[in-house]
């Protein structure tokens, strides 16, 4: 086993005022009855053990409802940065490269920051405004 994130990322919400390094020794001692104090010595079946213990003594799920919202959210910006994205496209920013997009959103007339810190609004906002110039970019060839 190489990767030890679940087991850290357990031991980081534990609520301990010690050293986190002797923390983790004897959890892992416990876990192994005694035999090793370092987690790469640890077997799989004492890992997942180990794991599971310590993630039903500080839950990480958030409640119900909280991540219900949250997914919401997420799926709204991904809306609103699509949206945003095509209006750009169609005036002929290349989007498939980053640096033009942030180069682009940047200019102060556009958005004046970097595209991945606009939030929901400012990204409908964007789109709005991008509407807008293409549509007169539209009347002018026309």
């Amino acid at each position: 086993m190489e990767n030890y994130a679940r087991f850290y990322s357990a031991l980081n919400r534990m609520p301990y005022s010690g050293d986190r390094e002797e923390l983790k020794e004897q959890i892992v001692k416990q876990f192994t009855f005694g035999r090793t104090v370092h987690l790469r010595e640890m077997t799989e079946s004492e890992y997942y053990s180990c794991c599971d213990s310590m993630e039903r003594m500080v839950p990480n799920r958030e409640p119900v409802g909280e991540a219900l919202k949250r997914a919401a959210l997420i799926r709204e910006k991904k809306k609103c940065r699509s949206m945003a994205l095509h209006q750009m496209q169609l005036y002929g920013v290349d989007t498939a490269d980053w640096g033009k997009v942030n180069e682009f959103c940047r200019q102060p007339r556009i958005a004046g920051k970097e595209f991945r810190e606009l939030d929901c609004e400012e990204l409908k906002r964007l789109t709005k405004k991008m509407r807008a110039i293409n549509s007169k970019k539209e009347e002018r060839a026309g």
